[in-house]
């Protein structure tokens, strides 16, 4: 698996060795079940290091081969589609969302009031393709738990997940149908807008999202075990799923997200959590 020697690379072979006694700490005190480090340069491979366990509960190790879910690092995979389009002019920045997902013509702002009773106004301007990638669009997530347009969110049935059924599209379109929490461009907030691009990428390529993504990115870099869901022969390695206490101190079984013996294709369909192998 390893491509070089770090030296060949120049890279340190006793400094490298520091991240294994840095992060074993992190297992030894609970804060992480197992990890899995990699280090590459110039297109090579030179370290790889694990420790831990991939599922504590069943006593399984992690091995080189562990396949991981990488959430929110679907974001950048996903801006480098929409600029692939970009390239192939099949969108602009400045294009209004609405031009590929039409119920965004018809999109409020939440002005005041609370998530039972909201006064709302009209767009100054449209949430454009730019607002998306910066996620200036004024979208949001349900489980920030922040502002009234969170609870709205929530109510419907995004939180850290979305409701049985509901598909990219009706997800947009339900999204839309609440109220953005200030004028698209005028700030920042962390939220569904790359989900959004998924879909605009759907509908500008002619391709569901992730057959666009197997197609353009990943086989053509060789993310062979890169997808939206573990598939029967990678089921049995994937992590199991642990989260941090209240503390931040030791890290729980996150229930329903389980590793070997899960159903692997528990996320068919959905968009937000590619697996890394």
């Amino acid at each position: 698996m390893i491509e070089a020697d770090p030296a060949e690379v120049g890279l340190d072979p006793e400094r490298l060795a520091r991240i294994d006694a840095h992060f074993a700490r992190y297992v030894d005190d609970g804060r992480l079940p197992g990890w899995l480090i990699t280090v590459s340069r110039y297109g090579r491979l030179a370290y790889v290091a694990r420790y831990g366990s991939r599922d504590v509960e069943a006593g399984l190790p992690v091995t080189d081969d562990t396949v991981w879910r990488i959430y929110s690092m679907t974001k950048p995979i996903t801006s480098v589609a929409v600029m692939m389009l970009l390239e192939e002019g099949r969108l602009e920045l400045t294009d209004p969302v609405s031009a590929f997902i039409p119920s965004f013509a018809d999109v409020r702002v939440f002005a005041g009031g609370s998530d039972l009773r909201q006064v709302t106004v009209p767009v100054v301007e449209p949430v454009r393709i730019w607002h998306l990638l910066t996620h200036t669009a004024g979208l949001t997530y349900g489980f920030h738990r922040a502002h009234p347009v969170d609870a709205l969110y929530r109510a419907a049935g995004f939180e850290w997940g979305t409701p049985p059924g509901v598909d990219l599209a009706q997800a947009c379109d339900m999204w839309v149908g609440l109220p953005l929490l200030f004028q698209p461009g005028d700030e920042w907030n962390y939220s569904v807008a790359t989900d959004v691009l998924g879909r605009v990428v759907e509908v500008a390529s002619g391709q569901r999202f992730d057959e666009f993504l197997a197609a353009r990115i990943f086989r053509p870099l060789g993310m062979t075990q890169t997808a939206f869901w573990a598939d029967e022969q990678a089921a049995p390695r994937l992590a199991a799923l642990y989260t941090p206490d209240r503390g931040g101190r030791e890290a729980g079984r996150h229930g329903g997200q389980s590793g070997p013996g899960a159903a692997g294709h528990a996320q068919r369909g959905r968009w937000p959590g590619v697996h890394r192998g």
